[in-house]
């Protein structure tokens, strides 16, 4: 059979998340208005007739600003060393820029084998399309498809072509399996992303969550998980007025969470201050942003 593994590449918020999901068919990854979203290297299986791809969507590179800023960008030149194929995705409605240029670059001097998808041709006009198809056909790499990770056209065209272009190899998981991710991850992904979408914009890097403890008991599962911001001031907006921001994506968390586990979900939140926790390098290994 065919199979391999590809990373999937572009700037903060050019729709990677959301083509995983589309190809894998289900939610495996959290998707946000809010650039960097994506915090971890999370793998979605897509089995089909003949083949398997490994999926690895990775945090969008950009000009780091902190620590995790550095670690997120290692961790995508990472995936880059051990991907079969990688897709770069660049947004049809915005003009190429620096940070494309400079992803794009960093695939020529690794020698990966890429595909460049202009995604968003739903939101796109025909001109914005055809102009960035134009620009990214001015790369070395051998093909280029415009795509809708949304409404999900020329995904499929693009799958065909991706799993033909795959080495002869393993099926590395098994059929019906979707994610390689620990429960406690999925589990602090959905809690996170409620709150992302509802939150200011500056507020979204400054908050991570820790799951502490998952137990199943008798038609229930209990999670603890600790959302972590870096000010006092930061933790009074995610609590919000009279705890109603903590209630809202608390809940609707919880009911997310129950639709995944299959069970009736005991979510206890609790809203902790680590100061610059994004500067500090042994926190953030206790966070689990390993440098690897």
């Amino acid at each position: 059979m065919k199979s391999g593994f590809v990373a999937v590449v572009g700037r903060p918020n050019v729709g990677k998340s959301t083509l995983v999901n589309r190809l894998v068919g289900e939610k495996v990854t959290i998707t946000s208005a809010q650039p960097q979203t994506t915090r971890n290297a999370i793998r979605g299986v897509v089995n089909g007739d003949g083949y398997q791809v490994v999926l690895v969507d990775t945090p969008g590179l950009h000009k780091p600003k902190n620590e995790l800023g550095n670690r997120l960008n290692s961790l995508v030149y990472g995936s880059l060393k051990e991907a079969d194929q990688v897709l770069f995705l660049i947004d049809a409605t915005m003009p190429i820029g620096p940070g494309d240029k400079l992803i794009a670059q960093r695939l020529i001097e690794a020698g990966a084998d890429t595909f460049v998808l202009v995604n968003k041709v739903d939101k796109a006009n025909r001109p914005e399309t055809v102009a960035q198809l134009v620009k990214a056909a001015e790369w070395p790499f051998p093909q280029v498809f415009p795509i809708s990770a949304i409404d999900g056209s020329g995904v499929s065209e693009m799958l065909e072509e991706l799993a033909a272009s795959l080495p002869e190899g393993p099926q590395y998981y098994p059929e019906g399996m979707l994610t390689d991710q620990p429960e406690a991850v999925v589990i602090g992904e959905v809690i996170r992303e409620k709150f992302l979408d509802r939150l200011r914009q500056e507020l979204p890097h400054s908050l991570v969550v820790q799951v502490e403890d998952v137990e199943s008991k008798e038609g229930r599962i209990d999670i603890a998980a600790d959302i972590i911001v870096e000010r006092k001031s930061q933790k009074g907006i995610v609590i919000g007025k009279g705890g109603s921001m903590l209630q809202a994506a608390g809940t609707e968390a919880r009911e997310e969470l129950e639709r995944i586990l299959g069970s009736k979900v005991f979510l206890d939140l609790q809203v902790i201050v680590e100061k610059d926790w994004q500067r500090r390098p042994m926190l953030l290994d206790r966070l689990g942003f390993e440098v690897e």
